[in-house]
Parts: C-alpha cells; structure tokens; sequence
C-alpha cells in the first residue's frame, strides 16, 4: 500500500479512483463504514480505492495548547487502510495554506486536479475548507459541477449512540478497554521505539520495554493486561503499567511492558502494546519489596485476564 502526500499529484495509476475522506484519527465503526463504502464501490467500477487523512489533526492545529489526543499513528492508520482493502492512502498536511483555502478550491485543487478522483465518500457530518465553509452538500453541489460523485455515510451507532472518536477517549479515560475495544473493533495500542530506562525492572525480575507516550490520548493510569507485536510479528501476552511511577523519582510518563516468558533485548526495535484490560490505578509503594509483590499480584491477574 502507498502512502501519498495529499498536496503532490497522484501516480497514473491511481487517478480516477474512489477517495474515502476525512481524519479516522482511531479507524472506529463509523469511520470502517465510510472507507468500507469508498472501497466497495471502487472494486465494483474497477478503479482504484484512496483513503485521505490529515495530519497533524485539524483540531491540534488551531487549539495547539490541548492535551495529547491522538488514538492512531499515521503508521497504524496506514496498516488499518490497507487491511481495509485500501490501495493508498494520502495524507494531508494541515497547515496554515490548507486551513485558509476556500471550499471550492479544495475541491478543485486537490481533488479533481491532483488526485483525479472520480468519487468522494466522506460521513454526513464532515466539513471541510476554509472556516469550515463546506459540508456534504457544498461537497455534493461542487461535485456536480466538476464531474465527481459524492456519497455520504450515516453514523454507526454503538450501543445506541454515536460511534465516535469523543467516547473513545472518554472510555480510554475512564480505563473501560472494553467500550473502547468495542467501538474500534481491536484493542487501543500504543506503538513506539523502546527505549532505555533506569532499568530497575530488571533487576527485580520484570524486566521492561519502555515506550514514550508522544501525541497519544494518556488514557487512565494504572496496570493493564497487555499485548505486545514486536517486529517479527510474534504477539506476546504481558502487563503494563502506564503512567508517571511514582514509587521513583524524578516522576516520567511512561508506557513500561513487561512480557511474559521474553528475555530478548528489544532496545531501539519498534512495537506495538495494546491495553487489553485495566487491572488497577498506579500506585506510590514504600519500597522495591512492596512493588515486587505486588507485581507479581498484577501479572497474575493479568494472565488470568488474557485466557
């Protein structure tokens, strides 16, 4: 699968395709229905399927001072497409020169000249253009004037509401993985390089790889049943903690996995840990024996969670 920059022209073979639009910051329900559709129409005109997001998102760049909110990585999102049955993805960079350009031009510019596209399937409540001047129809009325179909995705609803990328957060928050799982439809995960850390884990007997949190959504602190992906693809049953450890000093944010049965170096490899099940909140221990034990309490727990 090709990942494109949204403001360059497209191959010649991807022109004339069906663009699945909008952020799917997450890939939940709602958002799998909008890129299903784009996808099931290309393979029935024979074109190509394109799925268009943006980055950073729109809402990071006009509020720059909110707290990390992100649920996916361009990387993550780019695997999701491709499961998905998308053949590219393009990302466009929000910046000051697309915030200001009109609606019109948007889809002048970028979707009948540079793209090509001869669909456009976005959700029902998308906006998009200069001051949020477009919507479906402005999108519809545009699209009829330079030969491009539009269609337009109702909300999926999950458990009789929205699915949304709001609730998402708000579940995360409030350490319901399952509510989270169930409108994703996987487990969030966490993807990054591991890094070096004090290594007290280690010697204590769990020892663990370390991922910074970046522009992830912090969801709740505490201890999870987790599951790794490292590199060569084996997944690997585990606990984590994620928060600020404050047994130690100085405090850091930390997402810390320590997995079960592993005793390999995963120094400077990327992976990605999914919160299966919140077991606790974080905790402050009077010294390593607490901790230990207590460890040892969790992964049980964890384990038992992951049957």
């Amino acid at each position: 699968m090709e990942r494109l920059e949204g403001g360059s022209a497209v191959p010649a073979s991807l022109r004339g395709g069906i663009v699945a639009l909008g952020n799917f910051d997450g890939f939940h329900l709602g958002h799998q229905a909008v890129v299903g559709r784009a996808v099931e129409r290309a393979h029935a005109e024979g074109r190509p399927a394109l799925v268009a997001t943006f980055d950073p998102h729109p809402v990071r760049f006009f509020e720059q001072d909110l707290p990390p909110f992100r649920l996916t990585s361009l990387d993550q999102r780019q695997r999701l497409f491709a499961t998905a049955g998308a053949d590219a993805m393009l990302v466009f960079r929000f910046d000051g020169a697309l915030a200001s350009l009109a609606a019109e031009e948007f889809v002048s510019e970028h979707l009948v000249r540079l793209i090509g596209a001869a669909g456009v399937v976005t959700g029902e409540d998308f906006t998009f253009g200069k001051n949020r001047g477009g919507n479906v129809e402005v999108l519809r009325r545009l699209g009829t004037s330079h030969g491009l179909s539009v269609d337009a995705v109702a909300p999926v609803l999950g458990d009789g509401e929205p699915v949304s990328s709001s609730r998402i957060r708000e579940a995360l928050q409030a350490g319901d993985c399952d509510t989270a799982a169930r409108l994703l439809t996987r487990p969030f995960a966490i993807e990054g390089v591991v890094e070096h850390g004090d290594k007290r884990g280690r010697t204590i007997g769990y020892p663990t790889a370390n991922l910074g949190l970046g522009k992830y959504l912090r969801p709740r602190y505490g201890i999870y049943a987790a599951r790794g992906r490292l590199p060569d693809g084996r997944v690997l049953d585990g606990a984590a903690n994620l928060g600020i450890r404050p047994t130690f000093e100085p405090p850091k944010e930390l997402l810390e996995a320590h997995f079960f049965e592993f005793a390999g170096d995963l120094y400077g490899q990327t992976i990605e840990v999914k919160l299966i099940s919140f077991i606790r909140p974080e905790a402050k221990f009077d010294g390593l024996g607490a901790l230990t034990e207590q460890m040892g309490l969790d992964c049980a727990e964890a384990r038992r969670r992951l049957l």
